[in-house]
């Protein structure tokens, strides 16, 4: 059984069944109709709340038992989620294919296979589309209240802003603030978020 898998192999979710609070924050840009991507989705909680919001979603993710507690949460809210099993190194980033693309904490990935993700987020991105990103930032090697602990995996907002230049930012911040998520991101924690859009 896989880290995640095991991980995930409980009654309860990891990480709360309650969306991101900075992914929700963004609500009122989302657009009333269209695709949406959830990378590395995990549980599902994410997918699910943008599904909630009117969104055909596609929920990515390398457990097959956390996609399954995705659609038990999705059938739960009363919504419909696609989802893709899948190892994310291989995934085929269709371009131009989603009006929202949303990676939350997502950094079991290293520099590499990051910089991979982020091209291949960007490239599926409709024109007009929105990016959400958060993640953890370096001094979340010091509160320890989740994430990797491996310093080259983790956000800056320096790193974010050279990433993803072609896109027009709408919000960067690096900030410390409390989270509340599940059992697994609980307390002050060391956050980098970006929201941006791709020129249409």
């Amino acid at each position: 059984m896989s880290f995640w898998d095991e991980r995930y192999s409980r009654d309860d979710y990891v990480f709360g069944e309650a969306p991101n609070a900075f992914l929700a924050a963004q609500a009122h840009l989302l657009p009333k109709s269209g695709t949406a991507l959830a990378v590395a989705d995990g549980e599902g909680r994410n997918g699910v709340w943008l599904a909630e919001q009117g969104l055909d979603v596609l929920s990515l993710d390398a457990s097959p038992v956390g996609l399954d507690k995705a659609r038990k949460l999705a059938a739960k809210r009363g919504v419909a989620l696609e989802t893709r099993l899948l190892d994310i190194a291989a995934y085929e980033w269709p371009p131009v294919s989603f009006d929202v693309v949303a990676g939350i904490f997502f950094q079991f990935a290293g520099p590499d296979l990051r910089d991979a993700i982020f091209a291949g987020m960007e490239r599926a991105l409709k024109p007009g589309g929105l990016l959400i990103l958060q993640g953890y930032g370096l001094r979340q090697l010091e509160y320890k209240t989740g994430g990797p602990g491996i310093p080259e995996n983790l956000y800056t907002e320096a790193l974010l802003a050279e990433k993803f230049a072609a896109l027009e930012i709408l919000h960067l911040s690096d900030h410390d603030s409390e989270v509340a998520e599940g059992s697994a991101h609980v307390g002050l924690s060391h956050l980098v978020d970006l929201v941006a859009r791709k020129a249409v």
